[in-house]
């Protein structure tokens, strides 16, 4: 890992700024400091240096280090859950749903600072605080997703919570493994072919009305 580098002179002036502006301030830069260095070797003092306050200011708004690092994982997994089931409310076509699934992982993974590294490669995944918040924001991926192949299969919840699972964990791994790659194949492309290989799997559940899901 780098480390992050210095912010530009005119936002190391810490001015004043309402208390949810400067709570987002300081998030971003704490996931600068947190992907680039990871949360054992990134300190307080890199994090208020980054956001250009003084760490008394950093401290009104987190206790601690952790604190810190807790909160801004609380916010990336909510905003993969929130894009994962804003795709399952958009549309009712199916085929759409599963393009907009896969495309919600990668847009996430792909996002501006590389924030998916602290839900998906955390050096506190055994943290067991760490690991309930992480597994709570992937839960909620699963189960938007299986209430529509529950209502659409008519399967039960632990066969449609599989299925769910089976495809938000086709869309991570792909993702990530795409994201190094991209150079060579668009994003576009790469959800293209992904969501065709998931929905040749999940369109062959028998519906609930007795049909299957057409190509």
């Amino acid at each position: 890992m780098h480390p992050p580098s210095p912010a530009p002179a005119a936002n190391r002036r810490t001015a004043r700024l309402p208390r949810g502006a400067r709570r987002v301030q300081l998030l971003r830069a704490a996931q600068d400091v947190f992907v680039a260095q990871g949360f054992h070797a990134a300190a307080m003092d890199d994090i208020a240096d980054r956001a250009g306050v003084s760490k008394p200011v950093l401290y009104q708004h987190f206790p601690g280090k952790r604190e810190l690092y807790l909160a801004l994982l609380e916010e990336q997994v909510s905003g993969l859950a929130d894009r994962v089931a804003d795709a399952m409310a958009a549309t009712d076509n199916n085929r759409a749903r599963v393009d907009a699934a896969v495309g919600a992982y990668f847009d996430f993974i792909d996002a501006d600072g590389e924030a998916f590294r602290l839900v998906f490669e955390s050096d506190l995944r055994n943290d067991a605080e760490v690991r309930a918040i992480v597994d709570r924001g992937i839960g909620r991926c699963v189960e938007a997703i299986a209430e529509v192949i529950a209502a659409d299969t008519g399967a039960d919840p632990e066969r449609a919570l599989l299925l769910a699972s089976g495809l938000t964990g086709l869309a991570e791994t792909s993702a990530r493994w795409w994201l190094p790659r991209k150079g060579t194949v668009s994003r576009d492309e790469a959800v293209s072919l992904m969501s065709a290989l998931a929905w040749r799997g999940i369109s062959g559940v028998p519906r609930i009305d007795g049909g299957h899901a057409p190509d």
